[in-house]
């Protein structure tokens, strides 16, 4: 048994904010990806996925049956005979490993489910957000839905507010292009729910949700409309102000290590840094508009290109 291959994603623009409403962008990224496999001799890391997938079952058994139902005899069989998700997604960087996860099961065991190969209405969309929103609470608290969304339709995701989403054609690449996006390894396992409650408690003071409303979404936003206008040049201009907005206001997201890095780039304009999902560690994404530059200003640092401007 092999299922089909679901792809880690990055959240290009719209991390923290989309909780508040602002735009979001979110793409599939292929050089990561899992799949439901089954063996009878598990090697250690399969035997933890396996036990997870126990619990998991037991928590599925506890959503509204209203919004999805599962087989779970047959998926109770599959994990008994030592099924497990065998994924090269990193754990704690942000890049989907619990939505890809989400998608393979939802693919595989869901009843009456919403295909990729359907017309996918606005209302297909957001029915698919709630349900994978639910699935996804399991592995860290609070979930938009969004990474198991894109992982599932493997397209890139348009976020305009909460209640509106739809799939979305992004600008294709150019191989030669001298900007870049890329991926910083942090080299430090990032936790999405303690970022995230400390994201909460900061919600609760008004400087910080006018701060939220006025620099980072406003920012956010423009950035997702450059993209996919293609305005490379307002981009680079919206990115750096964003970068800015994350340093000054996001500090316990960005790994200590990392600050003077943040500062520097806003200082040479070699590269610009931002949150790649919660943060706490994991990648953290950088732009370039001459990712050779960045490769030496970086060159102590893993680098990962994930898009050529």
């Amino acid at each position: 048994m092999k299922g089909p291959l679901f792809y880690s994603k990055i959240l290009l623009f719209g991390e923290y904010g989309i909780i508040k409403d602002s735009k979001g962008l979110s793409i599939p990224y292929n050089f990561y990806k899992g799949a439901l496999k089954a063996s009878e001799n598990l090697s250690d890391t399969a035997k933890t996925s396996n036990n997870n997938l126990k619990r998991y079952i037991d928590f599925l058994k506890t959503l509204d049956s209203q919004l999805v139902t599962f087989n779970f005899e047959e998926l109770q069989k599959d994990v008994d005979a030592g099924m497990y998700f065998d994924s090269s997604i990193p754990q704690g960087y942000g890049v989907g490993s619990s939505g890809a996860l989400v998608a393979a099961i939802y693919d595989k065991y869901a009843q009456d489910k919403i295909t990729v190969l359907e017309n996918l209405t606005r209302d297909k969309l957001l029915k698919l957000k709630a349900i994978f929103s639910e699935m996804e609470a399991f592995f860290h608290g609070k979930s938009s839905g969004l990474d198991p969304l894109n992982s599932y339709l493997s397209l890139p995701i348009l976020i305009n507010s909460k209640d509106n989403i739809e799939a979305t054609g992004i600008p294709s690449q150019k191989t030669d292009g001298k900007g870049a996006v890329f991926l910083l390894d942090s080299g430090v396992v990032g936790e999405t729910a303690p970022m995230v409650s400390i994201f909460m408690e900061n919600m609760k003071h008004d400087g910080f949700r006018k701060m939220l409303k006025d620099q980072f979404i406003k920012h956010t936003d423009a950035c997702v409309e450059d993209f996919l206008k293609g305005d490379v040049k307002s981009l680079f201009s919206n990115t750096k102000k964003l970068s800015k907005v994350v340093l000054n206001h996001f500090k316990p997201m960005i790994p200590q290590q990392f600050h003077e890095l943040w500062q520097k780039g806003l200082e040479t304009n070699d590269y610009y840094l931002k949150l790649c999902g919660s943060g706490g560690g994991g990648y953290i994404l950088g732009f370039a508009q001459d990712i050779e530059k960045a490769k030496t200003a970086l060159k102590d640092y893993k680098l990962e290109v994930v898009y050529n401007f």
